[in-house]
């Protein structure tokens, strides 16, 4: 079938400069496949960065998009009909993406949507909550009672991971660089420490009896990682996903005389099938209400045709999750 698809044809020099086509491209199912009808993709700051030349494995020309959700309208007989969500590292990257009328995926890379969330709300779970968890995974579930610091709580993968963390039973702090409250939702109080104010190591040592935190997700990078490094209990572990210098001095006798463990996560690494079993274990979170996806704004609303202004957004860091709705 034809696709109503936006299209980049070469790498755009700012993200002022992305101005994407709107094209229709033929889409063939292979035997594994399902064909959706997209209903709503989100726009995450890397599909804006690949779109900006920052990744050089990013393909050209493509359609980008690494979120959706959408129907099932062609493939197995028992997905047929199902509303389903789902992420990838590689849509919008190295394959054809999201931010189109219709998407070809493996099937095993879909993942039902549960009833009490709308399919808006599910395309904007994708990146964030995958980041989260998957940090998560690599460096262990936060376990009841354990107290985990979340630089950047504010930010979407922040929420994300302050949700995981008080669902799973976990103390959580978060870290802001202003005065400002939590926004996000939480099955537990999430206790905020106002790195402008006050020095972020002694105010987490203060909220965890001396202790430090046992996880830490820094959201941030290097700006962030020495007040980590000083925040972290023994044999706790820190996870980063993200850098802005990208070089940090590095205690080594510290951080083993502290048996501290690092964990790096890249989520462009998985591809879709593999988000796909990452999403199934958040689901039942979503299904029970214990975890709630962030709210759309009809103001964050685009059009395929405004997609520019839409990137343009992102990387302006605004707050709200930033959705591209085709049938619009």
């Amino acid at each position: 079938m034809e696709a109503t698809c936006l299209r980049l044809a070469a790498k755009a020099a700012s993200a002022e400069e992305v101005r994407p086509s709107v094209e229709r491209l033929r889409l063939e199912r292979g035997t594994n496949d399902v064909l959706i009808e997209i209903r709503a993709a989100a726009v995450n700051p890397s599909d804006v960065k690949a779109a900006i030349g920052m990744m050089p494995y990013a393909v050209f020309p493509r359609t980008p998009g690494r979120d959706y959700a959408g129907v099932v309208i062609d493939g197995p007989t028992a997905l047929v009909g199902a509303e389903v969500f789902g992420s990838s590292g590689d849509l919008g990257i190295r394959r054809d993406g999201t931010h189109a009328s219709h998407l070809v995926v493996e099937a095993d890379a879909v993942v039902r949507k549960p009833g009490n969330i709308s399919l808006s709300e599910a395309a904007g779970i994708g990146v964030p909550f995958v980041t989260a968890i998957e940090g998560f995974r690599r460096a262990g579930m936060p376990k009841p009672g354990e107290n985990v610091l979340i630089m950047g709580l504010n930010g979407k993968v922040g929420q994300a991971a302050a949700q995981i963390a008080t669902w799973c039973g976990a103390n959580v702090i978060g870290v802001v660089r202003r005065d400002e409250n939590y926004v996000g939702f939480a099955s537990a109080p999430v206790a905020v420490i106002d790195a402008s104010v006050a020095k972020m190591p002694d105010a987490a040592r203060d909220l965890t009896g001396g202790r430090g935190a046992d996880i830490i997700f820094n959201t941030v990078g290097d700006p962030y990682y020495q007040m980590a490094h000083e925040a972290t209990a023994k044999l706790g572990r820190q996870i980063l996903i993200a850098a802005v210098d990208k070089i940090v001095q590095f205690n080594i006798f510290e951080f083993y005389r502290g048996r501290h463990s690092y964990y790096g996560i890249d989520t462009l690494a998985l591809s879709s099938v593999e988000t796909g079993e990452v999403l199934r274990q958040l689901e039942p979170g979503f299904a029970s209400g214990h975890l709630r996806p962030f709210p759309i704004v009809p103001a964050s609303v685009y059009k395929l045709a405004d997609a520019g202004r839409a990137y343009v957004a992102v990387l302006s860091s605004a707050r709200d999750r930033v959705i591209l709705d085709p049938a619009a």
